[in-house]
């Protein structure tokens, strides 16, 4: 759009909401009579009613009349409107409908070409809840973009316009940046710390003083009693053993059975039978039937396959007990923040059902692997959890702070993103200005990093880049580039 279009739009709105009353331009020696139904601009359903009248004051019929009413794309929202459906009603009166999509300012361009007349072509803006449309002919030509041989997009506005428009400068500078990643995470186990509870030998359950998940049990403390004839007759060896042990003392070699007891002893060790177990053993001299089983490990009871009377084979896993202290937070960091990730950083955790605390903790593991379907790495944060608040299964919110780093930055309002292309408009001096593709980085807060395109010192334009944008060749110069 030409930059008279821009100015004027600038001057209508800072002179007040416009009126209900027809908006009337002469173009080419015709008279274009404007007003629109419903007198304010909705969201929906709109209309245009149009008068072409001569220079004499004569109803225009049959002339070719386009309207299109639009909107620029921003960011990564696409151009919306187009093309107005035109009706010829007679007596040089016409009528365009066209559909809002939203609320905001539309572009209405008119263009209306008499039979064996010039074409005469006026553009304005349209803004939704406020009345009526205002409209700019456009026989005089704005102050065109110049272009040279090496950058097409190059083109001026005069100072004092930038200045009315609100335009403002940045230069590009170099700070130290510390970025935040905030990934969303949930409590897990320790995995590390599990511990699991399985025979060597095939047994039967006696007693099962462990019988429910979530039993909270403490290293040594009784699981349940087994009955198996092998721990039964090692326990009779082990005992035999002893004894000879003890008849070895009275004599010349005393230490002549110590083996024997070592053997026994250790056999039974190895089928996970407690040392304190064995020395009630010796002492009382009798084998039990009911050998207890022991916990090894503090924790709760997170799985159990074990029930009084049942049968327990070799290898069966019968309990598995987890520790809550430390426990882990497994985030979901995005592909593009796992660079800034590293092993030993420090990381804080929110958790919703503890309002109010923030744990520290740091980060233990970056998992080597992106998920297919959500595009993100699971980072792993160790946290200590004395008091047990933190649950396996809580949601929690984790805030991992990246070393700061010297980066060249600008103002985020600078950047503007034409599909997957990013780019800014330098300032040459003299009103010149020039878009400039750029290849950003991270972001923190209103900056945005530079990582390609900009050097350090150079000005760009800060504020009002879309007008600006809409005043430039940047389509032809971004395709050129």
């Amino acid at each position: 759009m030409k930059l008279r279009t821009v100015c004027s739009l600038l001057v209508l709105a800072a002179c007040g909401s416009p009126s209900a009353e027809p908006s009337v331009v002469r173009s080419q020696g015709l008279e274009i009579r404007t007003s629109t139904d419903p007198s304010s601009a909705r969201v929906g359903e709109n209309r245009f009613e149009i008068e072409l009248r001569d220079a004499e004051g004569r109803p225009v019929d049959g002339a070719d009349l386009d309207v299109k009413v639009h909107m620029h794309a921003m960011g990564s929202m696409p151009a919306m409107g187009g093309p107005a459906r035109v009706s010829d009603l007679g007596d040089g009166r016409y009528r365009a409908d066209f559909t809002l999509d939203m609320g905001g300012s539309w572009l209405v361009q008119l263009r209306a070409k008499p039979r064996g007349g010039p074409v005469a072509e006026a553009e304005g803006s349209l803004t939704v809840g406020t009345p009526g449309v205002r409209l700019e002919a456009m026989d005089a030509p704005a102050e065109a973009p110049q272009a040279d041989a090496d950058h097409p997009g190059e083109f001026r506005i005069a100072p004092e316009r930038l200045q009315s428009i609100g335009v403002r400068m940045a230069q590009a500078e170099r700070r130290m940046m510390q970025s935040e990643i905030r990934a969303a995470g949930r409590v897990a186990y320790d995995e590390t710390a599990l511990h699991d509870v399985s025979l060597k030998v095939r047994g039967w359950v006696g007693e099962l003083r462990v019988g429910a998940l979530g039993d909270r049990v403490e290293r040594g403390d009784v699981l349940f009693t087994l009955y198996s004839p092998e721990l039964y007759a090692a326990q009779n060896e082990y005992l035999v053993a002893v004894r000879a042990q003890a008849r070895a003392r009275e004599t010349g070699a005393p230490d002549r059975a110590d083996y024997l007891v070592r053997a026994a002893r250790n056999r039974l060790a190895l089928w996970d039978i407690a040392p304190a177990d064995l020395d009630r053993l010796a002492r009382e001299g009798q084998p039990l039937e009911q050998l207890p089983i022991r916990s090894p490990a503090s924790g709760y009871v997170v799985e159990k396959e074990v029930v009084a009377g049942g049968v327990v084979e070799p290898g069966q896993r019968l309990y598995r007990i987890a520790p809550l202290d430390p426990v882990w937070v497994e985030a979901e960091v995005y592909e593009e923040d796992i660079p800034l990730v590293a092993q030993g950083m420090r990381a804080e955790v929110e958790v919703p059902a503890l309002p109010g605390r923030r744990l520290e903790g740091t980060v233990a593991w970056v998992y080597p692997s992106v998920s297919e379907s959500t595009r993100t790495a699971r980072v792993r944060v160790e946290l200590a959890n004395e008091d047990e608040a933190l649950r396996p299964d809580m949601f929690a919110t984790v805030h991992l702070e990246a070393p700061p780093q010297e980066r060249l930055v600008v103002p985020l309002s600078a950047v503007l993103h034409a599909g997957e292309r990013s780019f800014v408009f330098l300032d040459l001096g003299g009103g010149r200005l020039r878009p400039q593709p750029v290849e950003v980085g991270m972001r923190v807060g209103e900056e945005v990093e530079i990582r390609a395109g900009l050097e350090e010192g150079q000005a760009v334009v800060a504020s009002a880049t879309f007008l600006v944008a809409s005043e430039s060749r940047l389509r032809a110069a971004l395709d050129r580039w």
